[in-house]
């Protein structure tokens, strides 16, 4: 029987520390992508990896030989899908006003772009993270990929000190 090991155990916490200081910037990296925050005013971003970190520490020992970072990942998104996403009328719609370059994506197209892009996630896997049917993934990350790609036009900007001309 292995002997429990407690939570200032310093070779674990080293351990843990060695995976953070690997990992973190691309995690918080991650985040930001999802809550489409401005990089360097991310508050709800290093807060959802703050605590995707924590779960990760606190699962530390039972993690046997599971990629740390795939365990990480799993619970930020999960923890930014219940955070941004909430039912209205039957819609997911964000709770706050994205910023970022993926600010015109809902919550769950980011989620579904971040994670196969950036991350590198296969639909499939990306279908079982989330719970979705694999074509309900596909068509989410269609869409996503559309908007990013074909964005809204904006409006021509207004002119000062033009008059107009008679017709």
């Amino acid at each position: 029987m292995h002997p429990r090991r407690t939570s200032d155990d310093p070779a674990r916490t080293r351990e843990f520390e060695a995976y953070v200081a690997g990992a973190g910037g691309r995690l918080l990296h991650t985040a930001t992508l999802l809550t489409a925050e401005a990089r360097n005013d991310n508050p709800r971003a290093r807060h959802l990896v703050t605590l995707a970190l924590a779960h990760t520490y606190a699962c530390w020992d039972r993690l046997h030989g599971e990629d740390p970072y795939d365990h990480t990942r799993q619970d930020l998104a999960a923890r930014y899908a219940r955070g941004a996403w909430h039912r209205h009328g039957g819609l997911l719609r964000s709770r706050s006003r994205p910023t970022g370059p993926l600010a015109a994506l809902t919550p769950q197209e980011r989620l579904v772009l971040v994670i196969r892009l950036y991350e590198g996630v296969d639909g499939d896997r990306t279908a079982a993270l989330l719970g979705l049917p694999v074509e309900r993934v596909r068509t989410i990350f269609n869409r996503a990929m559309a908007t990013v790609l074909s964005p809204a036009r904006r409006p021509a900007p207004a002119v000062s000190g033009v008059k107009a001309v008679p017709s």
